[in-house]
């Protein structure tokens, strides 16, 4: 499919978090090149984080919302129902 600049559109929200954190992580730099407060610097750098678990929620949202929707789709609950559970393995791992 063709997506306007190549962007998934149900990844539109991550992919605007994602911006946001890239624009705030070249802030950053400017600022350890500036050599500001470090306080200052990590506290700009706890807000990239924030932001990066942010976006890191919505894509795996989107994919839980995807794959229960499949399941119903097609019938496939088995095989669905697996890839939960390896999703809530993923996510037991990751937060």
């Amino acid at each position: 499919m063709d997506y306007s600049k190549h962007e998934h559109p149900k990844h539109f929200k991550a992919l605007k978090v994602l911006k946001t954190a890239r624009g705030q992580i070249d802030g950053i730099i400017k600022m350890i090149e500036e050599e500001r407060y470090c306080v200052d610097i990590s506290t700009q750098l706890l807000a990239v984080i924030a932001l990066l678990k942010r976006a890191n929620i919505e894509i795996i949202n989107k994919h839980v919302e995807t794959c229960v929707r499949e399941a119903v789709e097609s019938g496939e609950v088995e095989e669905k129902l697996e890839e939960l559970e390896m999703l809530m393995k993923y996510i037991g791992k990751t937060f």
